[in-house]
């Protein structure tokens, strides 16, 4: 995972484990659920009583966390039998999630 820093200052603890990202034991995403053909962003806000939300919520959300871009979906093209003609057909399947083509960006927790 690409782990950027945006600014100084002491960052939200988190663990990986697999595809999941857990944020100070309190709030997980399992990024292959957020997974798309495009890109998907990902916004981790402090809200005014000091909890963790999903997303930008004005009035509510104060402070950025953490941001998370997922790259789009990726494929592969295996055999899938013959067409009528005789053919070769080919089938798409998803490779699973590359967790290294993942960004994650920390922001200051402090302030």
């Amino acid at each position: 995972m690409n782990i950027i820093h945006k600014n100084e200052g002491t960052k939200i603890p988190y663990t990986v484990s697999g595809s999941k990202i857990t944020f100070d034991d309190e709030v997980m995403y399992n990024l292959t659920k957020y997974e798309r053909d495009e890109a998907s962003h990902i916004d981790l806000c402090r809200d005014k009583f000091g909890n963790l939300v999903s997303g930008v919520i004005p009035g509510t959300a104060e402070r950025y966390v953490a941001q998370i871009d997922i790259p789009a979906r990726r494929y592969n093209y295996e055999p899938d039998g013959v067409d009528a003609d005789g053919n070769p057909k080919q089938k798409q399947v998803a490779e699973p999630l590359d967790m290294e083509r993942v960004t994650l960006t920390l922001w200051s927790v402090e302030g």
